[in-house]
């Protein structure tokens, strides 16, 4: 429990820091399991109430359960929800046929530029962990973008002892990413102490469940018996196999993940 506490109390120091930095600072919110913690952490940060807005980039291809859990908060939390679409690319057509990484960086990667320099944000809150994929673990806290929203990952600004550096040239884009010391067995150890809400796609029904979350056609199921938070934390003990694993468009090329983020992707 004090592990998790630490955790949390990092969390929500990083999430203060952000918000009385950055201005016209917005939260990234996909209703995956990550997004779902961050969700909670900035409730508590702020004493139930999220000061900035909440952004869900929609695809055309989300998962029915997403959609549906992100409504059902909403509505009962109070969020200033913003919903995004790169209209211009769903009426050409944009699908996975033409490619997974053209279709990721057309309804996500552009989505996520064109909402951006919409609404003028300043920062963005993302719920990524350094485990969760090799990129990732070359995040900062605090990582600057150039007004492209492109990432430089050769140079990254040291952060060392909770020092965090915002004093950044003018137009530079700053991502926040208040989980990265998380690891999944500590988002799942947090989610069932503080019973937060979790698509039902996450517990096994039927010998499968889902590890991850993405859009219907590149997302896959693993087989599976954990149908409660212990289980799945004993699953991830046991299993060799990454948490990405699941996605398709992670697999079209081996850097294929790292060249959307450089580009803009979360």
């Amino acid at each position: 429990m004090q592990h998790l506490d630490r955790l949390e109390q990092q969390s929500i120091f990083i999430l203060r820091e952000a918000f009385h930095k950055i201005e016209r600072l917005a939260l990234l919110w996909s209703a995956g399991k990550d997004s779902q913690t961050i969700l909670w952490l900035a409730r508590k940060a702020f004493f139930g109430h999220i000061p900035f807005p909440v952004v869900f980039m929609e695809t055309g291809f989300d998962m029915p359960e997403l959609v549906a859990l992100r409504d059902r908060l909403a509505t009962a939390w109070g969020l200033d929800l913003l919903v995004v679409r790169n209209d211009d690319a769903i009426a050409a057509g944009m699908n996975p046929s033409q490619g997974r990484i053209v279709c990721c960086s057309a309804l996500l990667k552009d989505n996520l530029k064109l909402a951006v320099a919409r609404h003028n944000f300043g920062g963005l809150v993302v719920g990524v962990r350094r485990d969760e994929d090799p990129t990732r673990a070359k995040e900062r806290y605090f990582s600057p973008r150039d007004q492209h929203m492109e990432w430089n990952v050769e140079d990254q600004p040291p952060e060392l002892w909770d020092q965090f550096n915002t004093d950044l040239a003018c137009g530079t884009h700053l991502r926040v990413h208040p989980l990265l010391h998380w690891t999944e067995q500590d988002i799942w150890e947090y989610a069932e102490r503080e019973q937060i809400p979790m698509v039902p796609l996450y517990f096994a029904c039927n010998g499968k469940r889902y590890r991850s979350l993405g859009c219907t056609p590149c997302t896959s199921a693993i087989e599976s018996d954990a149908d409660t938070h212990a289980k799945i934390r004993a699953e991830l003990r046991a299993t060799k196999k990454s948490e990405r694993s699941v996605r398709a468009q992670d697999q079209e090329s081996e850097d294929a993940f790292e060249k959307l983020r450089r580009d803009g992707y979360m």
